[in-house]
């Protein structure tokens, strides 16, 4: 049987209606009026936590401490247990797709898997953003755009990850860190030779070729959507990250 009285559990089960509420509140709308990675500091790296669903007491366990210039997701990967295991609720399998991305084997039950991955220069003008908007009916629309396209990707294709997470502050929720706790994931590969090409705009500039997607983002059933943001990266077939991004939603000026 999952152990109920963990502080993530709670978290977890919490009922579908108080999500309701929350996405109808005018004041989670106020708060959060532009989501986007516009002006945040480019980081360094991706720092990714794998725990199984198996260790309740490695969501309680701080572990090394990334650098602050990194971009930090944590994953539950389904565990030996199922539906009993006590982090269940929060698993998902895309965790399992992550780590196969990454060559590396699942967690064990009682350690995390922990990965650094390096962040390479674009190059040239070439800018990642990702943006999403507010919670609705269950969904958030989020998007991922490369512009301009950079040679180096035109000789192949790349990958486009986007990650819908749910950012825990230390302290909280049973964590001794600030977790950003995957709730979604959207993979894209993306073809340079697809890229919209440059067009006139109304204003009468030329655009620049990018490459683009946009798509609504299942909310799992227990997350916050007031902690809710995009993260994402690009990489090549050969795993090489090039280009990664955080939203920060921005309240309105009063």
């Amino acid at each position: 049987m999952p152990l109920t009285t963990s502080p993530l559990v709670s978290l977890l089960h919490r009922r579908r209606w108080a999500c309701a509420l929350m996405l109808a509140s005018p004041f989670a709308a106020a708060a959060q009026s532009f989501c986007a990675s516009d002006g945040q500091p480019a980081p360094s790296a991706i720092v990714e936590r794998f725990i199984s669903a198996d260790c309740e007491s490695c969501w309680a366990t701080a572990g090394a401490k990334p650098a602050a210039n990194a971009m930090v997701l944590d994953w539950i990967v389904p565990g030996s247990r199922g539906d009993d295991a006590p982090l269940s609720a929060a698993a998902t399998r895309d965790s399992l797709a992550r780590l196969a991305a990454l060559h590396q084997p699942p967690p064990g039950t009682a350690a995390n898997t922990l990965t650094n991955t390096p962040v390479r220069r674009i190059g040239g003008a070439s800018r990642l953003r990702v943006a999403h908007g507010l919670p609705l009916a269950g969904y958030v629309g989020a998007s991922i755009e490369l512009k301009p396209v950079p040679a180096r990707a035109e000789a192949a294709p790349w990958t486009a990850w986007l990650v819908l997470v749910e950012t825990i502050a230390a302290g909280s929720e049973g964590t001794p860190v600030t977790r950003n706790l995957v709730r979604n994931v959207l993979v894209q590969d993306w073809n340079p030779a697809q890229a919209a090409p440059a067009a006139e705009t109304p204003a009468g500039t030329r655009s620049v070729p990018r490459l683009f997607e946009s798509r609504p983002m299942g909310v799992a059933e227990g997350a916050r959507p007031e902690r809710l943001r995009v993260l994402g990266w690009v990489q090549d077939a050969q795993g090489r990250v090039f280009g990664a991004a955080q939203s920060k939603c921005i309240a309105p000026k009063e």
